[in-house]
């Protein structure tokens, strides 16, 4: 028989990845993404590299889903503790030789390129977390929840340290969803969240002052409107311009005349608002919609712990994002700098989610039917 060309198996290579792909997860996604560059492109009028530079981290990202797409989930298995020791290596490193941008240590320079170690730990804390409880299938025990927490909160602790106090609450929250989907009981949950309540007075007395005005800035925007309260009045306007239908693409004026900041990242939805309306919210919210329903249908379908307790997990972390962004920039949450997935600019979490994504799918083209 002829070897094949290299051509050849490249395209073999191709089709059986493409075969894996899950087809409404896939459609969701590039409904998404096509959304986020067209929104990108008026939004980054007058940086017009950051539209090319997106369009490479999409194909990087695309690239690296279906990579994982095709790994067996014990694959997945083994490499959770080492992406998540990598993780927290990489994240110290930050805090010894990071570079620092607008008054944050974030960002390793690699050289020809920089990237944010707290993205890796989205990932990397879920799976460590479902790794872990998958080796005590059945025999949970109390202090396999405390090693758990400990787990969550080294590297919550790290990020907070750069600071990044929005990223670290989204770890911690990957975290929690693991734990919680791993039968954490109701009377622990209770005293958690009174524990919590109990060390409010504790954390603000920790947080920066930018933490702290952030937070009387989202009950009282007014109070400073050219100053503390400017992004989030500014995004409020933009969304409520946008009337029913919006602007029109490449129309909105409080884009274009720049008044919205960070347009191009963490408020893009106000420049999405602004030009595509009340409708175009909500075909925004069915996308996100059906890609958490099919997420969390692809969990309930999982043959193990591990793959139901990550998928669980990848789930509520996309839910989460989506609705942190969308309420911060609507004024409902205090600004935590956190992007709208697969429709702000970014390299590292685009990858980042591309690589979740991917999970999603190795999750579901290894799944065991149960035999009734």
């Amino acid at each position: 028989m002829n070897t094949p060309s290299l051509p050849q198996r490249l395209g073999i290579w191709l089709y059986s990845r493409l075969l894996v792909l899950d087809p409404v997860l896939l459609a969701a996604l590039g409904v998404l993404g096509g959304l986020g560059l067209v929104t990108l492109y008026s939004a980054a009028y007058d940086h017009p590299g950051r539209f090319s530079e997106q369009l490479r981290n999409f194909a990087l990202a695309a690239a690296v889903m279906l990579a994982v797409a095709g790994i067996p989930p014990r694959m997945l298995k083994r490499l959770a503790l080492p992406v998540y020791l990598v993780g927290l290596l990489l994240l110290a490193a930050v805090l010894v030789a990071g570079v620092s941008v607008k008054g944050a240590q974030r960002w390793l320079d690699l050289g020809a390129m920089r990237i944010q170690p707290a993205e890796i730990m989205k990932l990397g804390v879920p799976l460590v977390l479902a790794w872990y409880f998958d080796r005590r299938e059945g025999a949970v025990r109390r202090m396999d929840f405390a090693v758990a927490a400990l787990l969550v909160l080294v590297p919550v602790a790290l990020i907070a340290r750069q600071p990044d106090l929005g990223t670290a609450l989204l770890v911690l929250a990957a975290g929690f969803f693991v734990i919680f989907f791993a039968g954490l009981p109701w009377a622990w949950l209770g005293v958690m969240g009174g524990g919590a309540l109990a060390l409010l007075p504790v954390a603000w007395t920790l947080m920066h002052d930018y933490q702290r005005n952030r937070i009387l800035t989202l009950v009282d925007p007014m109070s400073d409107p050219l100053g503390k309260g400017f992004h989030t009045l500014q995004a409020m306007i933009a969304i409520g311009s946008g009337g029913m239908f919006g602007k029109g693409w490449m129309q909105g004026t409080q884009t274009h005349l720049e008044f919205i900041p960070e347009r191009t990242s963490d408020f893009i939805f106000a420049v999405y608002s602004e030009e595509f309306g009340l409708i175009g919210n909500l075909v925004l919210l069915v996308l996100f919609l059906v890609l958490v329903g099919r997420a969390l249908a692809i969990a309930l379908q999982a043959s193990t712990p591990f793959t139901r307790l990550l998928a669980s997990a990848i789930a509520m972390i996309l839910f989460t994002f989506a609705f942190v962004n969308m309420a911060m920039v609507s004024g409902i949450l205090p600004v935590v700098g956190v992007p709208l997935p697969f429709i702000s600019y970014g390299g590292t979490a685009l990858v980042t989610l591309g690589m979740a994504c991917g999970m999603l799918m190795c999750v579901q083209s290894h799944r065991k039917l149960v035999q009734m």
